[in-house]
């Protein structure tokens, strides 16, 4: 159920330099305001970094992204991106409304079976699969998207052998991008069609999907276009059952405000960052919002002025959409204990502070980029406000093992025994590159529900 708690607070820069403050759900908020005593308990106890988990938004980020297809008029089907995060929380509570999940392997599989999701609501988009995920994914009636001639032939050869049929989307390369590594040409995609219907009795085609970078909202809603095409070629060539056009994920997600976003991306120069690091892209921190992006897509105008969405209508066509990043929007967020801080402003105009943990906890350096919202200082003793810059390095031995290479204004001194909380950390960074490197244990995920206003939050370790 949507709640005005949702709009998000949008803080100031406050003169600091190079400021970029991150947008802040108002449960995240409170956590931070009202239950200080409670975050510190279990970074002490479950030790520095560690994941905070917040389900319950990842909720309110269903339920906005479901008003939002609807809205549109367009009957849409949503998987959460597993790979995005892996905590269980997440797959429970998509099972629990009634949503899917989108895997690329047999670990993930099985994962979003345990949390309860049932096979039905599961597709499986990872390339060339080998032959054990695809017994799972036929015994079990997943949405197998396929990436090859080949691969469509083994996967026959599977149900064939279960005596089952599997559902098949067809994975095809779009005019925009033809040369990405995923998917059929068009020569293959005819071909598998024909083949599709010659196997009809083991291969059930369910549709068409496709992979493309970027998030253009305009380029994805042409490609989907192509693949209601491709739908309706399928139909009048003997595969009634095609229906679906999985539009993958690509939906942004806004981290700052744009204005302030534009203001930086004009300001950016290597002297911003530790050892002048230069950096040839970042993600981009202040897009449009995705339940935003999703209706932009179904209202953009294809065949002469009619609206995507109103087209699939029209054909019976029903959409598949595999967000990761936008569900986990707001929903959780990464705390570092400051291990030391190296004072070079006398020097060089900047301190190092070194966190225990590392950069593998913050992952956005896996896409040779830095991960740019501003971490919030968390003091034990306050001290006297003066904007202190520094850059925020991991306690490996590497040099490379920057958390954060630009250098950030903080509010006020940091010291040895601080917290730094790097805010809306739950898609793709908090653990798509966690290493036990050095021996160190992974870090712990703190599952917490706040609950009602006023009730004491709850909190448990993810998976427990």
């Amino acid at each position: 159920m949507l709640t005005s708690r949702q709009v998000l607070e949008r803080p100031t820069a406050h003169g600091r330099p190079f400021a970029l403050p991150a947008l802040r759900h108002p449960s995240v908020s409170a956590l931070l305001a009202d239950h200080r005593a409670l975050l510190t308990d279990l970074l002490d106890g479950l030790g520095s970094p560690l994941h905070v988990v917040l389900p319950e938004i990842f909720e309110e980020n269903i339920g906005r992204l479901r008003q939002a297809f609807a809205e549109a008029g367009a009957a849409a089907d949503i998987l959460f991106a597993k790979k995005a995060n892996k905590a269980d929380c997440y797959v429970t509570s998509a099972a629990a409304l009634g949503i899917g999940v989108d895997v690329a392997g047999a670990p993930e599989l099985v994962k979003a079976l345990a949390g309860g999701v049932p096979g039905h609501r599961i597709g499986i988009s990872g390339p060339e699969k080998d032959d054990a995920l695809h017994r799972l994914a036929v015994q079990h009636g997943c949405l197998v998207a396929v990436d090859s001639v080949s691969e469509l032939r083994r996967l026959a050869a599977t149900a064939r052998l279960a005596q089952r049929q599997a559902n098949v989307l067809l994975r095809s390369r779009t005019t925009a991008q033809p040369g990405s590594r995923f998917g059929l040409s068009a020569a293959e995609r005819h071909a598998a069609v024909g083949l599709c219907g010659e196997l009809s009795g083991h291969i059930s085609l369910r549709g068409f999907s496709f992979h493309l970078n970027g998030y253009s909202t305009a380029e994805r809603a042409t490609a989907a276009n192509e693949m209601i095409g491709h739908c309706l070629d399928a139909r009048r060539r003997g595969s009634p059952s095609a229906q679906l056009v999985d539009i993958g994920g690509g939906l942004p997600v806004r981290y700052v405000e744009p204005q302030l976003w534009e203001d930086f991306l004009r300001q950016n120069e290597p002297a911003h960052y530790h050892g002048a690091k230069d950096f040839n892209g970042f993600y981009p921190y202040g897009g449009q919002p995705a339940a935003q992006a999703a209706r932009a897509i179904m209202a953009h105008p294809v065949d002469g002025g009619q609206t995507l969405a109103a087209k699939a209508a029209r054909h019976g066509i029903r959409f598949v959409v595999e967000p990761g990043r936008a569900l986990l929007d707001q929903a959780g967020f990464t705390m570092y204990r400051v291990q030391q801080v190296d004072d070079r402003r006398d020097a060089c105009g900047y301190a190092i502070v070194t966190v225990a943990g590392s950069s593998f906890s913050l992952s956005e350096q896996w896409f040779n980029s830095d991960y740019l919202p501003d971490p919030l200082l968390l003091s034990a003793r306050p001290g006297a406000a003066e904007v202190f810059p520094a850059c925020v390095a991991g306690s490996t031995c590497l040099e490379s093992d920057m958390v954060t290479w630009r250098k950030i204004g903080f509010p006020r001194p940091v010291r040895r025994g601080d917290h730094l909380v790097y805010l809306n950390t739950a898609g793709y960074q908090m653990d798509s590159n966690e290493s036990p490197f050095h021996d160190a244990a992974l870090p712990s995920k703190a599952v917490i529900r706040l609950g009602g206003e006023g009730a004491r939050p709850r909190w448990r370790l993810d998976g427990i």
